[in-house]
C-alpha cells in the first residue's frame, strides 16, 4: 500500500511539473468570456466527444479513435480497480458488477482497444497520410507502446489471477479466461500464476503511471484539454471576427502572451492529426502555410518562451510573414478540426499587426489603397459602379431616392469586372421579368469590407462599414439581396458590431422564392449533368447550401456532386484578400485543382458557381488548363431558362 501511494504521488508530481509552464501561461493570459449558451456548449461536447461527430468525417481515423476512446472509457474501471485495490485494502467494484458485467465489458473493450491500436499503427506506418507530415512520430510511438502495455498487462493480470484462483466468477473475463487456458496448456502452475500475477499487476500499474506522467508534455494532453476546448468553442456566428481588444495599446498581436487563454488552450489541445492541413487550399497550392504547423509552431514558441529557451519574435521568428499572407480565410481548417481550434482568428490578429506596421505585400497594399480612395479594389471611379445598368432593357431604381422592396447590394466584382458583368445584367433582367421591385445604391455603394477586415485592415473596414450603413439606412426597403457571398457575410454578420442588423438574402434564395411562388416560370433543360461549387462565404460561413442545388434541380439539370462539397467544399483561393495577392510560390492554384476535381467526375459539362469571385477564379482556371471545350463555368442564373425575354437578354459588350 505504501509503495502504491509513493508511486502515485511521484507520477502525479511529475505530471504537474510537466504542466507547470502550460498552467502558468493560461493563468497569465488575457481574459475572455466563453460562458454563454451553456446548454449548446454541453451539447457540442456530447456530439464531438461522446459521438465523435467531427472525427468520423475521416472515417478510418475516426473509427479507430472511437475504438480506442470507448475502450479507455470502459477500462477506466479496471484502472480504478487496480489502483484502488492497492491504495485501500478491501476496495472492490464487485458491488456494482465488477466481477460480472463490468468484468465482461473490460475484456471485450480491451480487445476493441487492441484492434483500434492495430488500425492506428497500420495507418501511421503503412498508409502514411500526407497530413501526418510534421507531426511527432516518436510521441505517437510512445503513446501506442504505453497503451499496448496497459491493455495487455491488464488481460494477463486477469488470466494469471484466474489460474491463481484470486478472481471470483472469472468466467465473466472471457478474454482473460481464454488466455488463462492457453497458459495452463503451456504448463503454468498455480504458484507460478500467483507470482506472475504480482509481476504483471505492477507492470500494469507502472504503465498507467508512466502514461499519467508523460501525457502533459505530449500531444495526447488533449485527453485532458479536449472537453474544455470544445466546451469553450466560439458560439458566435461563423462570419463574425472578434474586434481588436480595446484595452491593448496596439491593433493586432505580435507576442504570444497577448492571445487570450482560449487561444492558448487551442495550442495545447492540438492532436497533430493534420485534418486542417489536408483541407487547406493554401497548403495544397504549395504555399508556406499548414494550419497544423502554424498551431504547433505557436505552441512550441509559447513553451520555449516560458522555459526561457526561445527569444525569437512571434512574427518573423516563430511564424513567418508569408505564412500569414497565404491564408484564404476559407475556414475549412476550423470546420474539420475535432477540437474546434480557431486558426483563422489567430492569423487575422497577426495580420492586423503587420498592417499596423505597414508591412503588407505590394499587390495587397495597392488593392487596399484603391479601396480607400475609390471604394473598390480595381481603382475605378465610384461613378462607374452603375455603368453596367446602361445595358439593361429597363431603368433601374436608385434606392437612395425611391422606396423599393429589395435593395440589391451589388458588390465590386459584379459591378466592375467585365467577366462578371453579363451575369449581373442577366440577374437584373430576370428579377425585372419576375416583377420584383428592386433598386441599387449606384455610386453610394462601397466595397463591403469583408476581405479587407480579413486582410487585417481594421480601420479601413470600419470606414467602409460605416459608409455603407449610412447609405443603406437612408433607403426605404424591406430586404437586402446580394449576389456576392463576401458582401452577404459582411452585411449579415460583421455590420452588427456597428449596430446594423439587416435581413440579407443571397440571390439564389430570392430566385428560389420566385420560382416556388410561380412568379418565375422555368423551362426544364434536358438533364445535362453539372456539378456545383459551394462558395466558402455562402456555404461554410452562412449555411447557404440548399437554394442553389434546388434551383439546379428545378432547372432540369442533373447534379453530380464533387467529393468536396457543402461544408467540405474546396476554396477557390480568392478569400481573405488573396484575390489581390500574387502567385509567388504557388505550385497549383486552388481553382485549377478544383476544376480538375470536377473533370474527374467524367460526365459534368458545367461547373456551376454562385459567386462573382468564383466566376473570375474558375473562368481563369479553365482557360489556364486549356479545357474550355470540355467544361464551362456557368453561374446559377445561366442555368435558369426562365420564360420571357429577360432570360436571354441582348447584352451589349460593355468592356472598355
Amino acid at each position: 500500500m505504501v509503495a502504491m501511494w509513493l508511486a502515485l504521488l511521484a507520477a502525479t508530481g511529475v505530471a504537474l511539473w510537466r504542466s507547470r509552464y502550460l498552467l502558468k501561461a493560461l493563468l497569465a493570459a488575457p481574459a475572455e468570456s466563453r460562458w454563454d449558451q451553456i446548454g449548446a456548449r454541453l451539447g457540442g461536447v456530447l456530439a464531438d466527444v461522446g459521438l465523435h461527430r467531427r472525427l468520423l468525417r475521416f472515417r478510418y481515423s475516426g473509427a479507430l479513435h472511437l475504438m480506442i476512446f470507448s475502450g479507455f472509457v470502459v477500462l477506466l474501471t479496471a484502472i480504478v480497480q487496480s489502483i484502488g485495490g492497492r491504495l485501500f485494502p478491501g476496495f472492490s467494484l464487485a458491488p456494482i458488477g465488477g466481477d460480472t458485467v463490468i468484468a465482461l465489458l473490460q475484456d471485450v473493450f480491451a480487445l476493441v482497444v487492441l484492434a483500434g491500436l492495430a488500425l492506428a499503427i497500420w495507418q501511421r506506418e503503412i498508409i502514411k497520410p500526407e497530413r501526418f507530415e510534421g507531426s511527432s512520430r516518436l510521441d505517437a510511438t510512445i503513446i501506442y507502446g504505453l497503451i499496448f502495455v496497459i491493455v495487455v498487462s491488464m488481460l494477463l493480470e486477469f488470466a494469471t489471477g484466474r489460474l491463481a484462483g484470486d478472481i471470483p466468477a472469472a468466467s465473466w473475463h472471457v478474454a482473460g479466461s481464454a488466455i488463462a487456458a492457453g497458459l495452463a496448456a503451456l504448463g503454468m502452475s498455480q504458484p507460478e500464476a500467483t507470482a506472475a500475477n504480482a509481476v504483471v499487476g505492477w507492470v500494469h500499474i507502472a504503465a498507467i503511471l508512466c502514461f499519467l506522467a508523460y501525457i502533459p508534455g505530449s500531444k495526447h494532453r488533449h485527453i485532458f484539454t479536449a472537453i474544455p476546448n470544445i466546451f469553450f468553442r466560439n458560439m458566435k456566428p461563423k462570419g463574425v471576427l472578434a474586434a481588436p481588444v480595446a484595452a491593448r495599446a496596439q491593433v493586432g498581436i505580435d507576442e504570444i502572451g497577448q492571445f487570450s487563454w482560449k487561444h492558448l488552450l487551442d495550442l495545447y489541445s492540438c492532436t497533430e492529426c493534420g485534418r486542417c492541413q489536408s483541407v487547406c487550399p493554401a497548403h495544397g497550392a504549395g504555399q508556406p502555410l499548414s494550419p497544423k504547423m502554424l498551431i504547433l509552431d505557436m505552441r512550441d514558441h509559447l513553451v520555449g518562451q516560458a522555459e526561457g529557451e526561445d527569444s525569437r519574435p512571434l512574427i518573423g521568428g516563430a511564424i513567418q510573414e508569408a505564412t500569414l499572407w497565404a491564408c484564404t480565410t476559407c475556414r475549412a481548417c476550423m470546420e474539420v478540426c475535432p477540437l474546434h481550434i480557431e486558426h483563422v482568428p489567430k492569423i487575422v490578429e497577426m495580420r492586423r499587426h503587420l498592417v499596423e506596421q505597414g508591412n503588407v505585400p505590394k499587390t495587397l497594399q495597392d488593392a487596399l489603397s484603391n479601396i480607400q480612395r475609390n471604394g473598390n479594389s480595381m481603382g475605378r471611379p465610384p461613378k462607374q459602379r452603375p455603368k453596367w445598368t446602361r445595358s439593361l432593357s429597363f431603368p433601374i431604381k436608385d434606392a437612395r431616392k425611391e422606396a423599393v422592396e429589395i435593395l440589391w447590394f451589388v458588390g465590386d466584382y459584379a459591378s466592375y469586372d467585365p467577366r462578371v458583368e453579363r451575369i449581373t445584367i442577366r440577374i437584373a433582367e430576370t428579377l425585372h421579368a419576375a416583377g420584383v421591385d428592386f433598386g441599387i445604391l449606384f455610386d453610394g455603394e462601397r466595397n463591403s469590407g469583408n476581405d479587407v477586415r480579413r486582410a487585417g485592415e481594421e480601420g479601413l473596414f470600419e470606414m467602409l462599414a460605416r459608409s455603407n450603413i449610412e447609405a443603406i439606412d437612408a433607403c426605404s426597403y424591406k430586404t437586402i439581396m446580394t449576389t456576392d457571398p463576401h458582401s452577404l457575410n459582411a452585411l449579415r454578420n460583421e455590420y452588427r458590431a456597428f449596430g446594423a442588423s439587416y435581413t440579407v438574402q443571397h440571390y439564389t434564395e430570392l430566385l428560389l422564392q420566385l420560382v416556388e411562388s410561380g412568379k418565375l416560370q422555368l423551362k426544364a433543360a434536358a438533364g445535362e449533368v453539372v456539378t456545383y461549387h459551394d462558395p466558402c462565404y455562402l456555404g461554410r460561413y452562412n449555411g447557404g447550401f440548399d437554394a442553389p442545388r434546388r434551383l439546379i434541380e428545378l432547372s432540369g439539370y442533373r447534379l453530380h456532386e464533387m467529393g468536396r462539397c457543402r461544408e467540405n467544399s474546396y476554396c477557390c483561393g480568392a478569400g481573405g484578400g488573396r484575390i489581390w495577392g500574387d502567385d509567388t510560390g504557388v505550385v497549383e492554384r486552388p481553382s485549377e485543382n478544383r476544376i480538375k476535381e470536377a473533370m474527374a467526375l467524367g460526365d459534368a459539362t458545367r461547373f456551376v458557381v454562385a459567386c462573382p469571385k468564383d466566376n473570375v477564379m474558375y473562368g481563369a482556371a479553365v482557360q489556364a488548363l486549356g479545357v474550355a471545350d470540355r467544361i464551362a463555368v456557368s453561374d446559377i442564373i445561366e442555368l435558369m431558362a426562365a420564360a420571357g425575354p429577360a432570360v436571354q437578354p441582348a447584352i451589349a459588350d460593355t468592356r472598355p
